[in-house]
């Protein structure tokens, strides 16, 4: 007989997931004390999550500001011509390489439903690295790309589920 009821294992599951996305670095210990579980259980639930791709890795959450650079938001509505071998170059990292040789880092990005097709969220030292990025994908992909709109994310409130610990810093942009 199962000791535990798939509901049980996803539940379980979820609380250390949700661990995790609060604070992915930290201990086993802590994790296993904020969940009730032993450090065994988290760990091996842990590994078993990073082993069939639900958790992908962890990331650090950074003040863009401390490192000289600002976020953007391109939106990028594609043209009505087939894709063709586009998406092999975005599956092969293409616009991460062209990103890092113009000075850009894609932080995020995705397929949307919706006005907008796709998403990309970046950082740059300026808006003049963006436009000059926003240049190389139209040019790479001049038969796919109709419209690509650039917005400065001027401040985060929350990023992975954490609160910018400068949120008092919000009244200054009111």
């Amino acid at each position: 007989m199962p000791r535990s009821s798939k509901k049980q294992i996803d539940e379980d599951e979820k609380k250390i997931i949700a661990e995790l996305q609060n604070n992915s670095g930290d201990s086993i210990e802590n994790i296993a004390k904020n969940c009730g579980f032993s450090r065994q259980k988290v760990w091996r639930i842990k590994k078993r999550l990073e082993k069939n791709k639900t958790i992908w890795g962890y990331s650090a959450i950074v003040d863009d500001e401390k490192l000289d650079v600002k976020r953007y938001i391109m939106l990028i509505k594609k043209s009505a011509q087939p894709v063709g071998n586009a998406v092999d170059k975005i599956i092969d990292l293409t616009l991460q390489k062209k990103g890092v040789e113009i000075g850009v880092d894609i932080l995020s990005g995705g397929y949307l439903h919706g006005k907008y097709d796709w998403i990309l969220i970046i950082t740059a030292k300026d808006i003049k690295h963006v436009k000059k990025f926003s240049e190389t994908l139209t040019r790479e992909f001049q038969h796919v790309i109709r419209e690509i709109d650039i917005m400065e994310y001027v401040f985060p409130i929350k990023e992975c589920g954490i609160t910018n610990p400068e949120i008092k810093k919000l009244k200054e942009y009111f």
